[in-house]
């Protein structure tokens, strides 16, 4: 599946949003598939990984999201209902219900597409408008690559993780839409090696 760099971008953005929620997240231990793995930092107890502004400004510097001046408190709140809405898009059950989830999210959010080449990268396409603030920046450009997944026809590649003890977000672009896991390398792999020490188990009687 052929993404655009600034796509892949945008979905590696909301992918890590949604998983500084405070729920289902396992430690992290830095490995990633890609669009996969997010900030992590802090979320094995519990805490929300947009705990203060301070934590907010953490994720807009990590992203590189471009035109953040000074947050506040309305802005914390603002961003985590965008992320809320963006859990819900993963756990949309068809693609219409996906659909109306983020045709609401870009409207609310004054989409106003503009070409540009800021900072040094080759033009590429803004879906926010010049003076919208952090949560209408990542609604209007997230909800905009989910909607290209979508048109695709891809999406039920918007998943979260099968490990029990997981549930984060991830986009998955193996070629055969077989992927499971967040991580091959985490979750996948102490799956397989429960289920191996289970089946040792049961052959030992």
């Amino acid at each position: 599946m052929l993404i655009p760099h600034d796509t892949r971008i945008a979905l590696d953005t909301v992918v890590d949003l949604v998983n500084t929620a405070p729920e289902g997240e396992p430690p992290n231990d830095g490995a990633t598939d890609g669009l996969v793995d997010g900030l992590g930092d802090g979320l094995d107890d519990g805490l929300d990984g947009l705990g203060d502004v301070a934590a907010l400004y953490a994720f807009a510097e990590q992203h590189h999201i471009s035109g953040v001046d000074a947050l506040g408190e309305r802005d914390l709140t603002a961003v985590r209902d965008v992320r809320s809405r963006f859990a819900e898009v993963f756990a949309a059950p068809d693609a219409r219900t996906a659909v109306d989830l983020v045709n609401r999210l870009v409207a609310a959010a004054g989409t106003t597409p503009q070409l540009t080449d800021h900072d040094g990268y080759d033009w590429h396409v803004h879906y926010f408008a010049p003076d919208a603030s952090l949560a209408d920046h990542l609604a209007a450009d997230c909800g905009m690559a989910l909607a290209f997944i979508i048109v695709a026809g891809e999406q039920e590649r918007l998943r979260r993780c099968e490990a029990p003890d997981c549930g984060r977000a991830f986009v998955d672009l193996s070629r055969n839409r077989s992927r499971r896991y967040c991580s091959s390398r985490t979750c996948g792999n102490r799956l397989h090696v429960a289920a191996y020490r289970a089946r040792r188990r049961e052959a030992a009687g």
